[in-house]
This record gives C-alpha cells, structure tokens and sequence, in this order.
C-alpha cells in the first residue's frame, strides 16, 4: 500500500523556488509517477491546467500551480523517461502537452479496467474495487481556475493521484494473468500517438438547436452571433456558454428582432452577457443580415448514414452489418471486455459500408488497420468479419437477420 500522506498535508505549490525542489524529491522516488489534470471546463474558455497533481512511491504527493509556476518542463526533465500513471489519459494528455510535459509510456487505469471487463470504470470505482478505498468526488465539477483553492479541493486532488499507483499494480497482474497484457501495452501507445482532432470548418454548426433555423440569410445570422459570442469568451476567457447559452442565441435568430430593444425584450435571451453586451449581439444580427457569404443550408459530410437507412440506401452493406456485428459482440464477450474497446461500431460501419473489393482476413485486416485498430484487434476480428462478409454475400437481400 502507499506510504499515506496527512490528508490534510497537501499545500498547493506557487513558487518556482518550491517547485524545483519538490520536483528534485519526486525524481529521488522510485517507480511510476501517477499525474492528474485538474481544468475549469465549462467555467473557462481554455482547456488549460490550472492544478498539475503527481505522485511516486518515496517522493510523495506534488500538487503543482501552473499559473503561477509557468515552467513546469522540469517534471519532462527528470521524470519523461518513467512510465506516467493516468486516469483516462485522452483527458488529460493535450493539457499537459500545452505545459511542455509529454511522456515516452503511460499507464491508463480506465483503459485498463475496461480491458478487463470490469463494470464501473470511474476513478472511485476503479480504487475502490482494486483496492478497498472509497474516494468522494464532491469536487470533480468544480471551477479550478479559483484562487485560493480550498483546501477541501486539494486534498480531493492528491487523493485523485495518492492510490494510483497501487491500482496500476493490481490492474497489471490482471492483465498479465488473463493474457490482455500486450492489448493494454497497444492501447496505452495508440493513446499517445492519437494526432488532436481536426478543426471543423464551420464549427458554428454545433450550436445546440441549429436545426430549428431555416434559410440561409438566418443561418448567416446564427454563424455571426456564435463568432461574437466565440470573441468574447476567448477574450475574458469564460466559457461560451457561461456568456449566452446556445439556445439563447438560436432564440435570437428565431425572433428576428428589427431593433435592438426588440433584441433586448426577446424572453429566452438570457446570460451574463446578454443585455450588459447588447450592442455586441445586435451589430452581430446586423453583420449577418447584410453579409454576402451565406453558408449553405446543408454541407457535404463523411458521415455515415444512420443504420436503419441502410437497408434501402445500401442494402449490401446492411446485410455484412447485421452478419458481422453479433460475431464481434460474442467475441467481445468471450474476452469479457466491452465490444467497443474490441472494435469501435464506427470502424466496423465504415468496414460494412465500403469493404475491399476482394474480401479475405488479410484485406479485412487492412481495412480495419485503415480505420485506425490495432493489431491485437485485428488479430481477433478480422477473420470473423470476413466471414461475416462472405455469408452476406451469399444471401444477398435476405431480411430477417439480427437488427441493429
């Protein structure tokens, strides 16, 4: 078990003088270095750390300020080379890189548990069946960008990382007994080399309860109203949706107000900012009513088609869908783990919807590894998948299969 720290000894580190030498002590500790992220999602506009939590066995807890100690490279310097301890690692992996901390091999808990089949995969959940120990997670939706932190919340956030490592080391001999240690070993350096996410081209698109606006010149409104309310919030760096929520701002394109007070009178145009910043919304109004680039009612898309169109869009797709996916689901079952971490739903879609023209395990097998699975799989599905898809050539139009 850990060597336990006073619960109550978990003082916040903010001077760099501190830091080095905290920093030094963590690095003379020995094995994994468990690390945590605490941000201020949806209280802040970034998704910037504003609390760095770290742990090794001999070197104790370090809860690090990154405001006020901007230059945390030391923890790479001295530490880069360990394996980091996460708690779902894609969580906390861009925050950390945007202070300079990557590291070479990770340890991810939640991946793990999930590998394993366990139920409940949820950081209290995971210690708690790995190790006995409850945590309280009163504090995980807190705004961590507050200065002082309570000392409530520091100590909620050494705990985060305190068991850590000891869940690690139970996880690991699970692993290894039930043969799912080199799957974690895949996953864990897949979830390192994830690239971040494209930026959407018109990310105003996502305002929740767009497809309530018809018409383009509205559209053009809605697009102008979400970039002024995107300003403003990078700007005091505050949540957008902490300024005028969404449907406040769809409210205003549906009302199509003719003056500012109508604009200032529209009942669901609530928030922070939306009478203290009127003249901001209304030139927005104004921009997109006069504008000449009106977007599109409708924008090309990779996606997919929803799967109960496939039967009359593609009924050939719909028939290796429905041959292939309770294959994958019996063999998710058989490794006791949830189908999604054996194959996403989308890479198996997206292998139904346009397979290789010549179907064997191997093509299968690239095509998956196209998609992005790796090669333990691969290995495990591939060969089921094409029979899959043979089967349903052989039946071509047949109803009755198992429904999605």
């Amino acid at each position: 078990m850990t060597d336990q720290q006073p619960a109550a000894d978990f003082p916040v580190i903010d001077d760099p003088a501190v830091f080095a030498e905290a920093v030094e002590r963590l690095a003379a500790g020995t094995g994994p270095v468990a690390v945590d992220v605490e941000r201020a999602s949806g209280f802040r506009y970034s998704q910037r750390a504003y609390l760095v939590q770290l742990y090794r066995r001999d070197g104790g807890v370090l809860l690090v300020d990154p405001i006020a100690v901007p230059d945390v490279t030391a923890i790479q310097r001295l530490l880069g080379d360990e394996e980091w301890v996460f708690h779902a690692a894609s969580q906390d992996l861009p925050s950390l890189r945007e202070l300079g901390l990557d590291p070479r091999r990770i340890f991810d808990t939640e991946l793990a548990a999930r590998l394993l089949g366990w139920e409940r995969v949820g950081l209290g959940a995971v210690v708690e069946a790995a190790l006995g120990i409850e945590l309280a997670k009163a504090h995980s939706a807190a705004d961590w960008s507050t200065r002082p932190l309570p000392p409530a919340w520091l100590e909620y956030a050494a705990l985060d990382v305190l068991h850590l490592v000891d869940v690690r080391d139970r996880l690991k001999d699970e692993l290894e007994a039930s043969g799912k240690a080199e799957f974690a070993r895949q996953e864990f350096e897949a979830t390192l080399a994830r690239e971040p996410k494209a930026p959407r081209p018109d990310p105003w698109r996502r305002l929740s309860g767009l497809h309530k606006v018809r018409g383009r010149r509205n559209l053009a409104v809605a697009r102008e109203l979400w970039r002024a309310r995107e300003e403003l919030a990078q700007a005091q760096d505050v949540s957008p949706g902490r300024l005028v929520p969404d449907r406040a701002l769809v409210a205003a394109v549906l009302a199509t107000p003719r003056t500012k007070q109508a604009l200032a009178g529209i009942r669901e145009f609530t928030g922070r900012a939306s009478r203290t910043e009127l003249d901001r919304w209304w030139n927005a109004i104004v921009a997109g009513r006069e504008s000449d680039d009106l977007p599109a009612e409708r924008v090309p898309s990779d996606a997919l088609p929803p799967h109960r169109a496939w039967a009359d869009r593609n009924p050939e797709a719909d028939q290796r869908l429905k041959q292939a996916r309770p294959d994958v689901e019996a063999k998710a079952a058989e490794l006791s783990m949830p189908t999604e971490n054996l194959l996403t739903p989308e890479t198996l879609r997206r292998v139904a919807w346009e397979p290789p023209a010549v179907v064997d395990a191997a093509t299968v097998g690239d095509a998956l590894r196209a998609q992005g699975a790796r090669p333990w799989q691969i290995e495990a599905t591939a060969d089921l998948i094409a029979a899959a898809f043979v089967r349903a050539a052989q039946r071509p139009g047949e109803q009755g299969d198992p429904a999605s």
